[in-house]
């Protein structure tokens, strides 16, 4: 290979890279927005409860114990420390519960988060109601600022009697420069 083949060939190869740069920074940068209008179109990821919906408390099951695993992913690399105060819980179904998050901003500066939820067993998600999250609306951090982020659930006494074990697991998103663009 020649000279001027090479360098043809390494200009192709940085225009190459670079164009799948671009294109996962769009990807990531437009990833909530889509999860949102994924979650209202499949009813995925509780969006009911963010929509003001009113929760039945019902009388909890004391003969019925399910596990609820929690699960925390800074999906912005370098961006958040973020993980869950518990591990897991012990619950009983028809009963409030309270858990909490942990998220500090690591990124350099002022910025906002977003948290986006996810309920496994799938068949478990019309059970699981949020009445409190951190998830419902961006967090906004100061410069190297921490906190508790509450969540408050009820798992509806109705759950089907084969889960034993639900896991609320979140991903965390810097979402500054979106919001810096609405402005």
């Amino acid at each position: 290979m020649s000279g001027e083949e090479r360098r043809n060939a390494n200009r192709r190869l940085v225009r190459g890279l670079l164009i799948m740069v671009v294109a996962s920074f769009a990807f990531g940068w437009a990833l909530v927005p889509l999860y949102s209008v994924f979650c209202r179109f499949t009813g995925i990821g509780n969006a009911e409860a963010s929509s003001g919906k009113a929760v039945a408390v019902e009388a909890p099951d004391p003969n019925r114990i399910i596990t609820i695993e929690f699960v925390a992913d800074p999906a912005t690399v370098g961006s958040f420390q973020f993980h869950p105060d518990v591990e897991a819980m012990r619950i009983h179904p028809g009963k409030l519960y309270d858990a909490r998050f942990f998220a500090k901003n690591l990124s350099g500066g002022a910025s906002v988060a977003q948290a986006v939820p996810s309920i496994s067993p799938r068949s478990a998600v019309p059970y699981f109601h949020k009445t409190e999250c951190f998830c419902f609306s961006p967090q906004r951090f100061k410069f190297g600022e921490s906190r508790e982020l509450p969540v408050r659930f009820i798992v509806d006494a109705r759950l089907p009697r084969d889960i034993d074990k639900i896991t609320l697991s979140y991903s965390i998103y810097d979402t500054t420069q979106q919001y810096a663009s609405q402005r």
